[in-house]
This record gives structure tokens, sequence and C-alpha cells, in this order.
């Protein structure tokens, strides 16, 4: 991966990641699908410059969509489970 920005695409606000995340001190973010371990550790640590213990990633297979006669189908993703170091947070939505 040339840019840290290109590994992690976003995080996953959902209602099973702020539940990963209180319970497990874990992050939820949606990852480029040829990002590796190790490049997803190093962009995580150096834009949110926390400490991370541990990541593990699934790769997610798009949904078959249809729109009246014609099927489609979204795109694969992946997403990464990044659990932090004790001590360690971030905070996406501070003020709201």
């Amino acid at each position: 991966m040339k840019n840290l920005r290109e590994v992690i695409r976003r995080p996953l606000v959902t209602e099973k990641g702020t539940i990963v995340k209180e319970l497990g001190n874990q992050l939820l973010f949606e990852v480029d699908k040829r990002a590796t371990k190790v490049e997803i550790r190093q962009a995580v640590e150096q834009l949110f410059e926390v400490k991370v213990l541990k990541v593990r990633t699934t790769s997610c297979t798009g949904k078959n969509k249809r729109m009246g006669k014609i099927m489609g189908r979204r795109s694969d993703w992946k997403k990464a489970y990044v659990t932090l170091a004790p001590g360690h947070s971030v905070e996406f939505f501070e003020g709201a």
C-alpha cells in the first residue's frame, strides 16, 4: 500500500461496533481488500497515535441486489477488528 489513507477506508460505526468497542476496547474499520494485518496496524498507529495489540480481519462478500429484471451485485469488502492497548482510545464523535 502506498498511502495510509488508502489502507483504512472508513470506520464502521454500527451497533455491533459500539458494543465491541465498549466491551473489548476494539475498533472496526473497512479496509482495502489487499491490505495486510501489518499495514493495517501501522496505519492505525500512525493516524490515531495509539498502540495496537492485535488485528483480526474478515472478508465480507457483497450482497446480490435486484433492480427489476436486472440482477446486480455489491462489491466484496474487508473488515478489520483492531484491539487497542489498555489506556488507549479513539473518539470519532467527541462533540456529538
